[in-house]
Protein backbone atom coordinates (compact mmCIF):
# COMPACT_ATOMS: atom_id res chain seq x y z
CA UNK A 1 0.00 0.00 0.00
CA UNK A 2 1.30 3.51 -0.88
CA UNK A 3 1.23 6.49 1.44
CA UNK A 4 -2.25 7.76 2.21
CA UNK A 5 -3.16 10.25 -0.57
CA UNK A 6 -5.89 11.71 1.65
CA UNK A 7 -3.25 13.46 3.76
CA UNK A 8 -2.03 15.65 0.87
CA UNK A 9 -2.87 19.33 0.37
CA UNK A 10 -4.07 18.45 -3.14
CA UNK A 11 -6.76 16.05 -1.91
CA UNK A 12 -7.79 18.30 0.97
CA UNK A 13 -8.36 21.14 -1.50
CA UNK A 14 -10.26 18.89 -3.93
CA UNK A 15 -12.55 17.69 -1.14
CA UNK A 16 -13.11 21.17 0.26
CA UNK A 17 -14.29 22.17 -3.21
CA UNK A 18 -16.33 18.95 -3.50
CA UNK A 19 -18.06 19.56 -0.15
CA UNK A 20 -18.36 23.34 0.06
CA UNK A 21 -17.83 24.76 -3.44
CA UNK A 22 -20.63 26.53 -5.29
CA UNK A 23 -21.74 25.51 -8.77
CA UNK A 24 -19.95 28.55 -10.15
CA UNK A 25 -16.70 27.53 -8.44
CA UNK A 26 -16.88 23.90 -9.58
CA UNK A 27 -18.42 23.84 -13.06
CA UNK A 28 -17.15 25.15 -16.39
CA UNK A 29 -19.47 27.41 -18.38
CA UNK A 30 -19.99 24.56 -20.88
CA UNK A 31 -21.10 22.02 -18.24
CA UNK A 32 -24.01 19.78 -19.34
CA UNK A 33 -27.01 19.38 -16.99
CA UNK A 34 -25.77 16.00 -15.71
CA UNK A 35 -22.76 17.66 -14.10
CA UNK A 36 -24.93 20.13 -12.23
CA UNK A 37 -27.20 17.30 -11.05
CA UNK A 38 -24.15 15.60 -9.46
CA UNK A 39 -23.33 18.52 -7.15
CA UNK A 40 -24.00 18.56 -3.39
CA UNK A 41 -23.49 14.82 -2.91
CA UNK A 42 -22.55 15.28 0.75
CA UNK A 43 -25.87 17.07 1.30
CA UNK A 44 -28.05 14.67 -0.70
CA UNK A 45 -26.93 11.36 0.82
CA UNK A 46 -27.64 12.26 4.45
CA UNK A 47 -30.99 13.79 3.49
CA UNK A 48 -32.42 10.27 3.09
CA UNK A 49 -32.55 9.83 6.87
CA UNK A 50 -35.89 10.28 8.58
CA UNK A 51 -36.20 12.92 11.31
CA UNK A 52 -34.70 12.16 14.73
CA UNK A 53 -34.72 15.32 16.83
CA UNK A 54 -33.42 13.64 19.99
CA UNK A 55 -30.94 11.22 18.44
CA UNK A 56 -27.19 10.82 18.03
CA UNK A 57 -25.73 10.54 14.53
CA UNK A 58 -22.43 9.15 13.27
CA UNK A 59 -20.75 10.12 10.00
CA UNK A 60 -18.10 7.53 9.12
CA UNK A 61 -15.58 8.57 6.49
CA UNK A 62 -16.74 12.15 6.99
CA UNK A 63 -13.85 13.63 4.94
CA UNK A 64 -13.92 17.43 5.38
CA UNK A 65 -17.22 17.39 7.21
CA UNK A 66 -20.08 18.66 5.05
CA UNK A 67 -22.40 15.70 5.71
CA UNK A 68 -21.68 15.91 9.44
CA UNK A 69 -22.65 19.58 9.52
CA UNK A 70 -25.76 18.96 7.43
CA UNK A 71 -26.81 16.14 9.76
CA UNK A 72 -26.66 18.59 12.67
CA UNK A 73 -29.67 20.41 11.22
CA UNK A 74 -31.81 17.45 12.35
CA UNK A 75 -29.74 15.62 14.97
CA UNK A 76 -28.53 17.40 18.13
CA UNK A 77 -25.33 15.35 18.49
CA UNK A 78 -23.16 14.36 15.52
CA UNK A 79 -19.78 12.62 15.52
CA UNK A 80 -17.70 12.72 12.34
CA UNK A 81 -14.83 10.25 11.98
CA UNK A 82 -12.24 9.98 9.22
CA UNK A 83 -8.91 8.17 8.88
CA UNK A 84 -7.25 11.27 7.42
CA UNK A 85 -5.76 13.64 10.00
CA UNK A 86 -5.70 16.40 7.37
CA UNK A 87 -9.40 15.96 6.54
CA UNK A 88 -10.40 16.03 10.22
CA UNK A 89 -8.29 19.13 10.84
CA UNK A 90 -10.01 20.91 7.93
CA UNK A 91 -13.49 19.77 8.99
CA UNK A 92 -13.02 21.07 12.53
CA UNK A 93 -11.44 24.32 11.37
CA UNK A 94 -14.51 25.30 9.34
CA UNK A 95 -16.52 25.55 12.58
CA UNK A 96 -14.11 28.29 13.72
CA UNK A 97 -14.38 30.41 10.58
CA UNK A 98 -13.80 30.48 6.79
CA UNK A 99 -10.99 28.22 5.60
CA UNK A 100 -8.84 29.35 2.68
CA UNK A 101 -7.76 26.73 0.12
CA UNK A 102 -6.46 26.55 -3.44
CA UNK A 103 -8.34 25.29 -6.48
CA UNK A 104 -6.07 23.92 -9.21
CA UNK A 105 -7.08 25.30 -12.61
CA UNK A 106 -4.31 24.35 -15.04
CA UNK A 107 -0.57 23.65 -14.73
CA UNK A 108 0.73 26.42 -12.42
CA UNK A 109 -2.55 28.34 -12.47
CA UNK A 110 -4.76 28.24 -9.41
CA UNK A 111 -7.52 30.18 -7.69
CA UNK A 112 -7.83 30.95 -3.99
CA UNK A 113 -11.23 30.03 -2.57
CA UNK A 114 -12.85 29.94 0.85
CA UNK A 115 -14.81 27.10 2.47
CA UNK A 116 -17.26 28.19 5.13
CA UNK A 117 -19.97 26.77 7.33
CA UNK A 118 -23.27 26.58 5.42
CA UNK A 119 -25.95 29.05 6.45
CA UNK A 120 -28.20 28.06 9.32
CA UNK A 121 -25.87 25.53 10.94
CA UNK A 122 -24.91 25.59 14.61
CA UNK A 123 -21.66 23.59 14.88
CA UNK A 124 -21.77 23.27 18.67
CA UNK A 125 -23.28 19.77 18.52
CA UNK A 126 -20.77 18.45 15.97
CA UNK A 127 -17.54 16.76 17.03
CA UNK A 128 -14.80 15.41 14.76
CA UNK A 129 -12.17 12.80 15.53
CA UNK A 130 -9.57 10.84 13.63
CA UNK A 131 -10.24 7.12 13.61
CA UNK A 132 -10.07 3.89 11.67
CA UNK A 133 -13.49 2.63 10.48
CA UNK A 134 -12.19 -0.93 10.73
CA UNK A 135 -11.05 -0.47 14.35
CA UNK A 136 -13.35 2.07 15.95
CA UNK A 137 -12.86 2.72 19.63
CA UNK A 138 -14.85 0.39 21.88
CA UNK A 139 -16.57 3.18 23.85
CA UNK A 140 -18.04 4.95 20.83
CA UNK A 141 -21.55 3.92 21.87
CA UNK A 142 -24.67 3.51 19.75
CA UNK A 143 -26.30 5.92 17.33
CA UNK A 144 -29.78 6.47 15.96
CA UNK A 145 -28.40 7.29 12.52
CA UNK A 146 -25.14 6.10 10.91
CA UNK A 147 -23.94 7.47 7.57
CA UNK A 148 -20.99 6.06 5.61
CA UNK A 149 -20.59 7.46 2.10
CA UNK A 150 -17.92 6.32 -0.35
CA UNK A 151 -16.04 4.51 2.40
CA UNK A 152 -16.44 0.74 2.03
CA UNK A 153 -14.43 0.32 -1.17
CA UNK A 154 -11.53 2.29 0.32
CA UNK A 155 -11.05 -0.02 3.32
CA UNK A 156 -8.43 -2.80 3.29
CA UNK A 157 -10.80 -5.07 5.25
CA UNK A 158 -14.35 -3.74 4.79
CA UNK A 159 -15.93 -6.77 6.47
CA UNK A 160 -14.51 -5.56 9.79
CA UNK A 161 -16.72 -2.51 9.59
CA UNK A 162 -19.76 -4.53 8.50
CA UNK A 163 -19.36 -6.76 11.56
CA UNK A 164 -19.25 -3.70 13.85
CA UNK A 165 -22.31 -1.95 12.38
CA UNK A 166 -24.95 -3.86 14.42
CA UNK A 167 -23.27 -2.54 17.59
CA UNK A 168 -23.21 1.03 16.29
CA UNK A 169 -26.83 1.38 15.16
CA UNK A 170 -29.46 1.41 17.91
CA UNK A 171 -32.55 -0.82 17.49
CA UNK A 172 -34.97 0.95 15.16
CA UNK A 173 -32.16 3.22 13.94
CA UNK A 174 -31.16 3.82 10.35
CA UNK A 175 -27.99 3.16 8.38
CA UNK A 176 -27.04 4.73 5.06
CA UNK A 177 -24.25 3.16 3.04
CA UNK A 178 -23.15 4.65 -0.27
CA UNK A 179 -20.42 3.16 -2.42
CA UNK A 180 -19.38 3.58 -6.05
CA UNK A 181 -18.24 -0.06 -5.92
CA UNK A 182 -14.86 0.95 -7.38
CA UNK A 183 -12.92 -1.88 -5.81
CA UNK A 184 -9.19 -1.26 -6.35
CA UNK A 185 -6.23 -3.33 -5.22
CA UNK A 186 -4.38 -0.22 -4.08
CA UNK A 187 -6.98 0.20 -1.32
CA UNK A 188 -8.57 -3.23 -0.83
CA UNK A 189 -6.76 -6.51 -1.59
CA UNK A 190 -8.77 -8.46 -4.20
CA UNK A 191 -9.32 -11.33 -1.77
CA UNK A 192 -11.38 -8.89 0.33
CA UNK A 193 -13.59 -7.70 -2.53
CA UNK A 194 -17.24 -8.85 -2.75
CA UNK A 195 -17.43 -12.13 -4.68
CA UNK A 196 -20.33 -10.80 -6.76
CA UNK A 197 -22.51 -7.70 -6.68
CA UNK A 198 -21.74 -5.36 -3.82
CA UNK A 199 -25.40 -5.02 -2.80
CA UNK A 200 -25.75 -8.82 -2.54
CA UNK A 201 -22.61 -8.96 -0.43
CA UNK A 202 -24.02 -6.27 1.87
CA UNK A 203 -27.28 -8.14 2.27
CA UNK A 204 -25.40 -11.31 3.18
CA UNK A 205 -23.41 -9.57 5.89
CA UNK A 206 -26.20 -7.38 7.29
CA UNK A 207 -29.02 -9.95 7.19
CA UNK A 208 -30.45 -10.69 10.61
CA UNK A 209 -29.46 -7.32 12.02
CA UNK A 210 -30.81 -4.96 9.35
CA UNK A 211 -33.71 -4.69 6.94
CA UNK A 212 -32.94 -3.20 3.53
CA UNK A 213 -35.43 -0.37 2.93
CA UNK A 214 -34.26 1.19 -0.33
CA UNK A 215 -31.50 1.31 -2.90
CA UNK A 216 -30.90 4.10 -5.38
CA UNK A 217 -28.10 5.76 -7.31
CA UNK A 218 -26.61 9.09 -6.25
CA UNK A 219 -24.14 10.67 -8.65
CA UNK A 220 -21.27 12.88 -7.57
CA UNK A 221 -18.70 15.12 -9.23
CA UNK A 222 -15.15 15.88 -8.13
CA UNK A 223 -13.26 18.61 -9.96
CA UNK A 224 -9.55 17.93 -10.45
CA UNK A 225 -8.72 20.80 -12.82
CA UNK A 226 -10.66 23.24 -14.95
CA UNK A 227 -10.96 20.58 -17.64
CA UNK A 228 -10.89 17.29 -15.74
CA UNK A 229 -13.70 15.96 -13.57
CA UNK A 230 -14.61 12.67 -11.91
CA UNK A 231 -18.30 11.89 -12.52
CA UNK A 232 -19.31 8.81 -10.57
CA UNK A 233 -22.50 6.99 -9.62
CA UNK A 234 -22.61 5.77 -6.02
CA UNK A 235 -24.99 3.00 -4.99
CA UNK A 236 -26.86 4.19 -1.93
CA UNK A 237 -28.69 1.77 0.36
CA UNK A 238 -30.84 2.55 3.38
CA UNK A 239 -31.16 0.01 6.20
CA UNK A 240 -33.22 -0.22 9.39
CA UNK A 241 -31.78 -1.85 12.50
CA UNK A 242 -33.98 -4.69 13.66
Amino acid sequence: MSANPYETDKLVSEYLLFHYGSAEEILPASAPPGMRDALDFAVRTQAHFSECKEGRALDLGCAVGRSSYEMSRRFPKVVGIDFSHAFIKAAAAIAEGPLVYTRLDEAHLSTTLTAKLPDGIDPSGVRFEQGDAMNLRADLGTFDRVHAANLLCRLPKPEKLLKRLPELVAPGGELILATPCTWLGEFTPPENWPPGRTIDWLQTHLAGAFELLLTKDETFLIRETGRKFQWTSSQLSIWKRL
